[in-house]
């Protein structure tokens, strides 16, 4: 079959004239694969699903109550733009609450579509071609691949074990710092599970400001901090003058596919992200955005959401240390990272971390997300299905007990 007419017309940012010609599989694809084929081949055998980074509740019922009572309301049926006055007052309440952070909800508080689409939209407002975004890896690569589509690139800070999962900024080389408008930073991260501290924050805020790049911290997970109080990047010291944060309702408040949460911090930065999401969406559905207002104002939605992730956590980092694995309660996510094995008594080695992750989704049906950019990593997400804490015990012992089996070396 002939190529169409419009094959040499794709832009090269997603293939160009070869797009939709490759044969390479992404990552999550190859495991979508892996566990359609178990469930295939062992239709009588449970798929213990640790790949998955979806929260598997609900939202909390006043959430959904409110929902239902705004989507009935006429006043609630047009376009949002860029977020409507509720929505920005209670985020700002948030903050305060939370961090003793204080915003101005008019000026230094933007709802957003979710988180994504905040760091799809970030680079937009500072990437010109020959610009550089510093980004962890691993990590979540939105913010770098629309970086790239502007004609810019993306540089590299590996996240090890040795420099306990933060960046090393003395690190990188004084051209790319010179060319660098952007550092993208991720704590709680995902999927390292590693914690920023005040140092660390403080740090980065010198380094924005000797460096003149603009600082976007993504708090994605920043209620499912399991060690110490959630920190906040905004209360550092300096950390308004040099960058942003992004905040999300879907991991700690039980509101995936909402599509809900905001970016706060420098007036102008959030100004110059408004005007760019002004051209690119009309703003999420306005009674979301009042579904949101009850769940930031319930301070209670997330230590239970936070309550729950922590007792499945101290769970699975039992069952796995049993079995072998070098791992320990993560300062907050509901990832667990952690060595992958090497191979097996009977004699089978792994290359890395996506063989061994093909090993056990073939072998027993246990499904995990592998990360080779810093060296071989399982990640297990606690995000699994189960009803209560009976069934969660349940599950923890059925993975012992599938894990033994396998005989792995690490």
């Amino acid at each position: 079959m002939s190529d169409p007419y419009f094959q040499p017309l794709f832009a090269e940012r997603i293939g160009g004239s070869q797009y939709g010609k490759g044969t390479e599989i992404y990552k999550f694809e190859k495991i979508k694969r892996a566990k359609r084929h178990a469930l295939r081949t062992q239709p009588d055998r449970l798929l213990l699903d640790f790949g998955i980074g979806e929260n598997d509740a609900m939202a909390d019922p006043a959430v959904r109550k409110r929902m239902a009572r705004e989507i009935d309301q006429a006043e609630n049926r047009g376009y949002a733009d860029n977020g409507i006055v509720e929505f920005k007052e209670a985020a700002a309440r948030f903050m305060e609450r939370n961090f003793d952070v204080r915003l101005d909800p008019a000026s230094e508080v933007n709802h957003c579509i979710g988180s994504k689409t905040a760091l799809a939209m970030l680079p937009a407002c500072f990437i010109n071609p020959g610009d550089v975004t510093l980004m962890t890896v691993p990590g979540y690569p939105v913010a770098g691949t629309h970086s790239r589509y502007y004609g810019g690139s993306v540089y590299r800070l590996p996240l090890l074990p040795e420099n306990d999962f933060l960046p090393d900024l003395d690190a990188i080389p004084g051209d790319i710092a010179r060319r660098a408008k952007l550092l993208v930073l991720n704590y709680p991260n995902s999927p390292t599970g590693r914690v920023a501290t005040g140092e660390f924050y403080q740090r980065v805020v010198d380094f924005a400001r000797e460096n003149r790049i603009v600082v976007i911290q993504d708090a994605a997970h920043i209620m499912l901090t399991f060690q110490g109080q959630p920190l906040s990047f905004l209360q550092v010291p300096g950390a308004r003058e040099v960058g942003v944060e992004v905040h999300s309702l879907s991991k700690g408040f039980d509101m995936i596919g909402w599509r809900i949460g905001w970016v706060c911090g420098h007036p102008l930065l959030v100004q110059a992200f408004a005007d760019v999401k002004d051209n690119s969406d009309s703003g999420q559905f306005i009674a979301i955005q009042k579904a949101a207002v009850t769940a930031l104002d319930d301070p209670a939605i997330p230590r239970r959401v936070n309550d729950k992730y922590r007792r499945r956590m101290e769970k699975l980092v039992a069952a796995l240390t049993a079995c072998g694995f070098r791992c320990q309660m993560p300062g907050g996510s509901y990832f667990l990272y952690t060595p992958a094995p090497r191979g097996t008594q009977g004699g089978r080695e792994f290359s890395d971390a996506e063989t061994a992750s093909q090993h056990l989704i073939t072998e027993q049906s246990i499904v995990t997300v592998p990360w080779d950019d810093a060296g071989p990593f399982l990640r297990f997400s606690v995000t699994y299905e189960a009803a209560d804490a009976q069934a969660e015990d349940a599950l923890m012992a059925e993975t012992v007990s599938r894990l033994q089996q396998l005989r792995l070396i690490f």
